[in-house]
């Protein structure tokens, strides 16, 4: 069952990363070296700096890049790593175009199994086998995506009932639950 996306606590961002599978993985992608909601709020930014309501794979593969790293870097930057993220952006929605005509949602639409899922998501740009594994777990609990065997394909992040990543964040309160267990699990690994 899908149901909305509240991952960045903010009512608009929150409302794209629903609305557009884009979005969603342009999050995704961002989540790295920031706080989640951060991540997840950076597609809305990167829409209304552009100037529009959605994000568009065709249009950002077409961008200049040295316009689109501005356009990322501008006030307050949209990540710690505005140029390398807007590199990376623009290399996954020019991998949609060719392999998707630019519709994110088919890399999953018509994934057979959790194992295929996981392998098409970690085909992206960007997105290594935990970051496939973390977004399998998103698409799972949070999308609907459910194809035979996602749970098992995501791993941990697939388990019912844990707070391990930004898949378990519905709200306030999982927010900070998922905050306190990788707080925790950096703690152990240190």
């Amino acid at each position: 069952m899908e149901t909305a996306v509240r991952i960045t606590q903010q009512p608009d961002a929150d409302a794209l990363l629903t609305r557009s599978p884009l979005a969603l993985l342009v999050g995704a992608l961002l989540d790295r070296q920031v706080a989640a909601e951060r991540a997840f709020a950076g597609p809305m930014a990167i829409a209304r700096r552009m100037g529009r309501e959605d994000l568009d794979a065709h249009e950002i593969a077409q961008y200049s890049p040295s316009d689109f790293a501005a356009l990322l870097a501008a006030r307050p930057a949209v990540h710690e790593y505005p140029a390398f993220m807007a590199r990376r952006i623009q290399e996954l929605c020019r991998f949609l175009v060719a392999r998707y005509d630019g519709r994110a949602a088919a890399v999953w639409e018509d994934a057979d199994s959790g194992g295929r899922l996981v392998r098409r998501v970690g085909e992206l740009p960007g997105f290594g086998r935990q970051k496939a594994q973390i977004f399998t777990a998103l698409l799972g609990k949070q999308r609907g995506v459910r194809p035979d065997g996602w749970r098992e394909a995501a791993g941990a992040y697939g388990e019912d009932g844990v707070f391990r990543s930004v898949a378990d964040i519905t709200g306030p309160d999982s927010l900070e639950k998922v905050r306190t267990s990788r707080q925790g699990r950096r703690r152990t690994t240190s």
